[in-house]
């Protein structure tokens, strides 16, 4: 497998390229680090979105939109699908790096392909996987947009030159956050599926799919609805080689907190995401075909409680 780093670099030039089209500013910091605001600042819209789910999945993903109904109301989906799971979704989508700096303080995720360069993380040990290229993609999840030191502190930790760091940036609440929020149901099934012991080199494919929610400036809002979109809405297809006792925990009902909307547990845990359960962050229904084997379906969605969530009137 070439390395993801480069494949991802490729999708972020094509951003560079179109970024009036994509509504995306680019622009280059001090250090020779390029920032792209995918929708801090910015006003990206659903193909910036779906630009950067395959830059966070290393372009090793195709990802779609498609309409359907949420409680009767017509609701964009997004549609994510890898025959790379473990690769594309763990070693590289999952929002894995934790970045927080004072003074001024900063606060964000990173996810992408610049993790697999530093590989600290358990899934990587376990996979085997570890990155080399001299540049590297961070997207980064926050309010703020990413500056010098962030940029500094990917370099160091990914051990390239500042000029090589890309970080493309949004806030939750924006479109570009509900989007890429909806691309990762499948991700979060293989993540509850590696935290249960199973070997993720035994998942041939994933397909996930989850409703886009509406955009709420307020991130208290904003993170809640964007995470009922997949416990109550996402909905995962995995292809398996190996059948395994564990597969009905892995949808989001198999959990204790399973139908209490997120602004309710996000406030139980004084809103501090690291204090939440994990089992929460999981797609509402799965799908398991062990090949050569029986296929098994878990899980639920729940639409009353995701248009309550959206506020449909």
């Amino acid at each position: 497998m070439d390395s993801i780093n480069r494949m991802a670099i490729e999708l972020i030039d094509e951003a560079i390229d179109f970024a009036d089209e994509l509504r995306v500013e680019p622009y280059e910091l001090d250090s020779g680090a390029t920032v792209l605001d995918f929708g801090v600042d910015s006003e990206g819209g659903i193909e910036a979105g779906m630009l950067l789910a395959e830059i966070q999945t290393a372009g090793l993903s195709t990802a779609q939109t498609r309409m359907d109904d949420v409680a009767g109301a017509p609701v964009p989906h997004v549609e994510l699908q890898t025959d790379h799971p473990a690769l594309s979704l763990l070693c590289s989508q999952k929002a894995g790096w934790e970045l927080a700096f004072e003074d001024p303080p900063f606060d964000g995720l990173g996810s992408g392909p610049a993790r697999a360069l530093v590989a600290e993380e358990e899934e990587f040990h376990a996979l085997e996987y570890f990155d080399e290229f001299d540049l590297t993609v961070l997207s980064v999840e926050s309010i703020d947009l990413p500056d010098d030191r962030v940029a500094e502190h990917v370099a160091e930790k990914a051990e390239v030159e500042p000029s090589g760091v890309f970080l493309p940036a949004y806030a939750t609440g924006s479109t570009v956050g509900s989007v890429t929020a909806a691309a990762r149901a499948a991700e979060l099934a293989l993540f509850r599926l590696f935290e249960l012991g199973y070997d993720l080199r035994d998942v041939h494919s994933a397909f996930g799919s989850a409703p886009v929610a509406p955009v709420s400036y307020d991130e208290s809002v904003a993170m809640a609805r964007t995470n009922d979109a997949v416990a109550y809405g996402g909905e995962v297809h995995l292809t398996v080689a190996r059948d395994f006792d564990g597969f009905g925990q892995v949808p989001s009902s198999a959990g204790e907190e399973y139908g209490a909307p997120f602004a309710e547990i996000f406030e139980q845990a004084d809103w501090d995401f690291y204090e939440v359960p994990e089992t929460v962050f999981a797609p509402a229904k799965v799908t398991i075909d062990v090949v050569d084997g029986p296929t098994y379906v878990r899980g639920e969605t729940d639409e009353e409680l995701l248009a309550e969530s959206f506020d449909f009137r």
